[in-house]
């Protein structure tokens, strides 16, 4: 037994390094002269969890409770996996059962917050975190997680104080440690390094921020994504830009992360600065894309993207299959362009609408830089409707009228319940009304786009 012990354990090595593959290899192996020993079987369940291979993982977990029935890791494991595949009701059950065996099993208080504020309780979330913190006061992830609920909620001052506790979880770095870190002091005079701290979405809405600060007095310098480089050069109010790649070679006073700004400007839902456009393509690709994509008088183009990023822990409450949009191509007067890029496309092979989409050439956005083509695109689009994704956030920030489908339990930045956003004046929020439910977010489209179509000259507010 010391022997499959060793196996286990540098499976575990492996699997922490990253090397999930490598580990589930080897955990089967100790299953093949084990197939008894129920630590194995959760030891697998956890590799095909996260490789999202949900279905087996919760088999695995099932055989490690059939062999050991009062197994509180398995149980919460299993909930976790049950989670992902939308079985809420038995999730939750198995969260419940590992803290009756367990009570001060804190990752199990967790996951029962996470489980409820996926659902939308998020009252009961909140309370499962604060009895993880009892628990744990220290537990930073716990504190970045209550920060989510209170900024979903409105409540600003409490959000942003729990949510700084996300930099001692241990997945954000700051580029470096040899710049200290703003605390809010006067600016005025003094250079600070703006760095983009999530993904391209957040760097793209916050980096209005940059354009804040130099109206303050700062010399600022915002170390962004290689990849949106020319796209946010294309804005020189918002000072030097550089990708994030190069070396640090000069002296600032201070470093930021970009969200951390908004932190420290104290910003709420009342006090947002910087609402208008605030970057843009180049004139001549704009021009460019008026030309070859001429629009027929009376009708409206509308873009499209349906999306995100796969490797986000929410994706699959965030972006929409691509079906729910083909009833809207029923309405007359309307020509229909995909704005989607890489995941996702292929879900086009499948495109079955009264209208065609057209798909836009793949050279797009390959010369003249990530998102350069496609924000030029957009400004000629009269519509952009989208899951919650980059694009989003790019037509927003540019000032282009966007329609933005939301899953039940938003991001926290759209707030909950209101259809407008005080982040982008052009951007219209259509909401969830039951987990899962795209159908009717769809409808009430199809219902507002119907009666713009009939008369384009008029379109809805905003």
């Amino acid at each position: 037994m010391n022997a499959f012990r060793q196996e286990l354990s540098r499976g575990w090595q492996l699997h922490q390094a990253g090397q999930i593959q490598q580990a589930e290899a080897i955990y089967r192996r100790v299953l093949d002269q084990t197939a008894q020993d129920p630590n194995a079987w959760c030891y697998l369940g956890i590799s095909l969890h996260d490789q999202r291979r949900y279905q087996e993982s919760v088999a695995a977990y099932r055989t490690a409770l059939e062999l050991q029935p009062e197994f509180p890791v398995a149980l919460n494991n299993l909930g976790n996996s049950l989670r992902y595949l939308n079985e809420l009701d038995e999730a939750d059950a198995c969260f419940k059962q590992a803290i009756e065996l367990k009570p001060d099993y804190l990752n199990a208080y967790k996951n029962r917050g996470t489980l409820h504020v996926w659902t939308g309780d998020l009252e009961r979330g909140r309370q499962y975190y604060q009895r993880a913190l009892e628990i744990n006061p220290q537990e930073a992830e716990l504190h970045r997680n209550l920060g989510v609920i209170y900024l979903l909620q409105g409540d600003f001052e409490a959000g942003w104080r729990e949510y700084r506790w996300r930099w001692k979880v241990g997945d954000l770095h700051r580029p470096t440690q040899q710049i200290p870190v703003w605390n809010g002091d006067s600016l005025q005079g003094k250079s600070i390094l703006l760095t983009a701290e999530q993904g391209l979405g957040d760097t793209l809405h916050f980096v209005r921020l940059a354009r804040v600060l130099r109206d303050a007095g700062a010399h600022t310098t915002v170390y962004c994504p290689a990849s949106l480089l020319a796209l946010l050069q294309n804005s020189p109010e918002l000072g030097p830009i550089y990708p994030n790649s190069l070396a640090l070679d000069r002296r600032f006073d201070w470093q930021c992360s970009l969200l951390d700004v908004a932190d420290r400007l104290q910003l709420n839902a009342d006090n947002i600065p910087d609402q208008g456009p605030y970057m843009g393509p180049a004139e001549n690709l704009t021009t460019f894309w008026r030309q070859r994509l001429p629009k027929p008088p009376g009708e409206l183009r509308i873009g499209i993207a349906w999306q995100g990023n796969p490797d986000h822990q929410a994706d699959i409450f965030r972006s929409i299959p691509l079906r729910h949009f083909e009833p809207l191509t029923a309405i007359d007067n309307t020509q229909w362009y995909s704005l989607q890029q890489g995941f996702g496309s292929e879900q086009l092979q499948q495109w079955s609408a009264a209208r065609p989409i057209e798909t836009l050439d793949p050279s797009v956005d390959q010369s003249s830089g990530a998102f350069m083509d496609t924000a030029a695109i957009m400004q000629t689009m009269d519509l952009v409707i989208t899951s919650d994704t980059s694009i989003a956030h790019l037509a927003g920030a540019m000032g282009v009228r966007t329609w933005i489908g939301l899953g039940y339990v938003p991001d926290w930045r759209w707030l909950l319940e209101r259809d407008d956003s005080p982040w982008y004046p052009t951007v219209r929020l259509f909401r969830q009304q039951r987990m899962g439910d795209w159908d009717s977010v769809f409808q009430q489209m199809h219902a507002e786009l119907s009666q713009w179509a009939t008369n384009p000259q008029q379109p809805p507010s905003p």
